[in-house]
């Protein structure tokens, strides 16, 4: 029966399934603010769910969480490396992060591997942590008085940290991208880069520190969706996240605070399928639901392809284009 709690079930779950996108989202739309087409976040975010997976057995949540940190820096810069200094090809070089992303991670979580790196950090490990494909849990932070509140309370206020950290650099983002001189760089370098190089702006430095910033975030979604969603190990587990996100990036019109409401919708739809199943409602409607995130993604990708939506929804103009002062 549908009630008041199956309701707050599923709200809660939209948050909590959303983060994974919202993460995501928030450093791609930094990276395609300042002209750099990213088709490597799936990459990154099974990278960053691999990382947190070996070292939050080695050695906790602390230290995975900042390896997970480190690695998104480095692929970011690679990254940056080849399609800002090098000047290649962005499309094709953010699908050789995802095959390389989806490959390295596969083999560093495999048992015999994981159970080296494991051993290596930790010499005291466990047989049992050695062959586990799970990790403990990030630890959820109810807010007391705000929790308890109906609808809303089990929505936002009784989530781990991530969640919480998701939110809050949604507004932090949103305010230096809009309301700051940095934002206003980072914007025009994607916009029009030969004027902002004129008016003194570093557009190399300033597309590096997006990419930076988008690979850390990028690897932090995998990170949440591993430890902070569901914390069992399956080889390509973020099922075509990443792509998700490079939609959501477009229907919030590049706008962290517009990709809060998106990445929610999508985190919905996915906590509803599997909400359906337990009711037993239309065997098939789960899957359908299911379904919906991939469509909306297939779709927003084909219309992005025509000038005149390009136009109409903002793109920046110089998305995916390398630049050279010559």
């Amino acid at each position: 029966m549908i009630g008041i709690g199956f309701v707050e079930s599923v709200l809660a779950g939209a948050v909590a399934a959303g983060t994974v996108f919202l993460l995501a989202s928030l450093g791609e739309t930094y990276a395609e603010r300042a002209g750099v087409l990213n088709l490597g976040m799936e990459g990154m975010m099974i990278m960053g769910a691999a990382v947190s997976y070996i070292f939050t057995n080695a050695l906790g949540h602390g230290a995975a969480l900042l390896t997970v940190l480190l690695v998104g820096l480095l692929m970011g810069l690679l990254h940056a490396f080849f399609t800002v200094s090098l000047k290649l090809n962005q499309v094709v070089v953010g699908l050789a992060i995802t095959i390389l992303g989806l490959g390295l991670s596969g083999l560093m979580a495999s048992s015999e591997i994981r159970g080296r790196i494991i051993l290596a950090l930790n010499p005291e490990a466990t047989r049992a942590v050695l062959a586990s494909q799970e990790a403990p849990k990030l630890p959820l932070i109810p807010i007391a008085g705000l929790k308890d509140i109906p609808v809303i309370g089990p929505m936002f206020f009784n989530h781990n940290f991530l969640v919480y950290l998701s939110l809050l650099l949604s507004f932090v983002m949103w305010f230096l991208l809009f309301r700051t001189r940095f934002g206003l760089n980072l914007r025009s370098c994607g916009e029009n880069p030969s004027m902002a190089d004129t008016l003194g702006v570093n557009v190399y430095l300033m597309r590096y520190v997006s990419m930076a910033v988008c690979g850390m975030l990028g690897c932090l979604a995998g990170a949440y969706l591993f430890i902070g969603y569901q914390p069992f190990w399956v080889e390509g587990m973020t099922q075509g996240r990443g792509f998700i996100s490079l939609a959501l990036v477009i229907l919030a019109t590049w706008n962290p605070l517009r990709a809060v409401l998106g990445a929610y919708l999508f985190g919905g739809v996915e906590a509803l399928q599997f909400r359906l199943q337990v009711l037993g409602i239309a065997a098939q409607l789960p899957y359908f639901l299911l379904m919906l995130p991939y469509a909306v993604t297939i779709v927003t990708l084909t219309m992005l392809s025509l000038e005149s939506v390009r136009k109409r929804v903002g793109v920046p103009a110089a998305l995916g284009v390398p630049y050279s002062r010559e």
